[in-house]
């Protein structure tokens, strides 16, 4: 079914998972010219979905096709029955199972968070087929505090009677991740991370099992070495975005991916932590150089 929200247009494509979860993905048509080209894959965050790349994939669009996934447990996609499949290792499946669907064989990503991870990870076992990357504020290595952090307040909170109290809630919480926010910034994020209940409340867009994992020691990190996996990007062209506040990617990591890899950029983000949006004019530039890099067949 194709939807227009104003000037963006997808269509929702649903496909199975192994174990049986529904999923869920918006693809937007590439512009004219972009039959051939690879595609672009933009996976969102641990507690986030597709509107994560609401301004971002119609941009992306005018060059090339973009299909943007929501993991199992999140926005459309459908919950699991087993919440200790909420790791990156079944992540990548799921969306192994659509690129098998959908016949792609090289593609580009643009992952957030535990996008990248799995961006990383695709890289390791999908050798070759991942034509560019953009990592936004992850890499091989994650630092223990933010990491912490993101234990402390995942699959926690309430409900939120209107859609003012739940940006005002939001805004409390991740203060200091965008601190030049003002409340209609908060409102636009929250109506992104947010759904409206049955009932008439206002819930984060996520099943809160995802957190199950993140409760047994060590089962919220990736448990293996992923400097392999990140080396395994090879020649393609590599963005890594780092919030300049960041908690989670440290300066010193995302200069020691940058010197990695021959064809890896690295560009801080000012003024907001754990992650940039994408919207951000230093990050919207950055990632039109990235998609210029790319091959075009």
């Amino acid at each position: 079914m194709a939807r227009n929200d104003s000037r963006r247009e997808w269509a929702d494509h649903y496909w199975w998972s192994h174990d049986g979860v529904r999923l869920h993905a918006r693809v937007y048509p590439g512009g004219e010219g972009s039959a051939d080209a690879p595609p672009i894959l933009c996976m969102p965050g641990l507690a986030r979905n597709a509107r994560d790349f609401e301004d971002l994939a119609p941009h992306l669009a005018q060059y090339r096709k973009v299909i943007v996934i929501e993991f199992r447990g999140r926005g459309e996609s459908a919950y699991a029955k087993d919440p200790m499949t909420y790791v990156p290792l079944t992540y990548v499946q799921d969306v192994v199972a659509l690129l098998d669907e959908l016949s792609i064989s090289r593609f580009a990503t643009i992952g957030t968070s535990l996008g990248g991870l799995v961006s990383m990870l695709m890289a390791a076992s999908l050798p070759g087929r991942i034509v560019g990357a953009v990592l936004n504020d992850v890499g091989p290595e994650l630092q223990a505090a933010g990491l912490e952090r993101i234990r402390d307040y995942i699959g926690a909170g309430g409900s939120q009677p209107t859609w003012m109290h739940a940006a005002r809630a939001f805004a409390e919480l991740n203060g200091a991740i965008y601190p030049n926010y003002r409340i209609h910034d908060w409102l636009r994020l929250t109506k992104r991370t947010h759904k409206l209940t049955p009932e008439g409340r206002i819930v984060t867009d996520y099943d809160k099992q995802i957190a199950a994992p993140l409760r047994v020691p060590n089962g919220g990190d990736a448990g293996i070495d992923l400097w392999p996996a990140y080396r395994a990007l090879g020649a393609a062209p590599v963005l890594i975005l780092r919030g300049a506040l960041s908690d989670i990617l440290a300066r010193s990591a995302a200069e020691k991916m940058a010197a990695e890899l021959a064809h890896a950029r690295f560009v801080e983000v000012p003024g907001v932590g754990h992650a940039p949006t994408l919207d951000e004019p230093e990050a919207r530039a950055a990632i039109d150089a990235w998609v210029a890099e790319l091959p075009q067949a």
